[in-house]
């Protein structure tokens, strides 16, 4: 069967991409499969769950590039050489160009720890989202997964779902419970959706624009 190939691009221990890996030996994605781990860090946990489950990948470190520009050329030639036609970000702390992202319209989705408008944007990643969202106030949180453009967290929402806050939360407490009732839930289905309408297409990354 036919599948669209999907990149992960990573930074930490790859608990997302975990879910992504779970939820393709699940079903849950059946119209993509994961043919390349890319993390920033060389000693992130992400590459270990990657070689652990027979995925290509490698490490692309910004200081050992030098350069934004090279940075992005190095992670563009493993996305093309490897047919890759998807490129999904799970905790991947590197903004990327406005130039890399417009060679992949629509073909890039980021899922953030917050409901989209709220607590996003340059700045807020990690931490500092919950932090935040206890600080408003906020009865109800959550995650968004979206395509990616040229604005931080400013593309189209694909999928929400709402997490609740409590009122003994901490960052890390509310930190936990959005990545397993929300992060874990909506980026699979999101990667489902976005690989069956490319497939739908029939377009590749590399068919679209020859």
């Amino acid at each position: 069967m036919l599948k669209t190939k999907i990149a992960v691009l990573v930074s930490g221990g790859g608990t997302n991409l975990q879910s992504l890996i779970d939820a393709q030996q699940s079903g849950i994605i059946k119209s993509g499969e994961i043919a390349l781990v890319v993390s920033s860090s060389e000693t992130a946990y992400a590459l270990e769950r990657a070689k652990n489950h027979g995925i290509a990948y490698l490490a692309v470190s910004k200081k050992s590039c030098g350069s934004q520009a090279e940075f992005e050329n190095k992670i563009q030639r493993a996305l093309t050489e490897n047919g890759i036609q998807l490129v999904v970000l799970a905790g991947f702390m590197s903004i990327l160009s406005a130039d890399f992202v417009s060679k992949w319209e629509k073909r890039i989705i980021n899922v953030h720890p917050s409901l989209i408008p709220s607590f996003c944007g340059e700045g807020y990643y990690g931490l500092r989202v919950h932090e935040a969202a206890l600080k408003y106030g906020v009865k109800l949180t959550g995650a968004t997964v979206h395509f990616v453009n040229e604005i931080p967290d400013g593309g189209e929402i694909i999928l929400q779902k709402s997490v609740p806050v409590y009122k003994n939360d901490t960052p890390e407490t509310l930190q936990k419970r959005v990545m397993e009732r929300a992060e874990w839930k909506i980026l699979p289905r999101a990667a489902e959706l976005v690989s069956r309408k490319i497939l739908k297409e029939g377009i590749s990354y590399g068919l679209q624009r020859k």
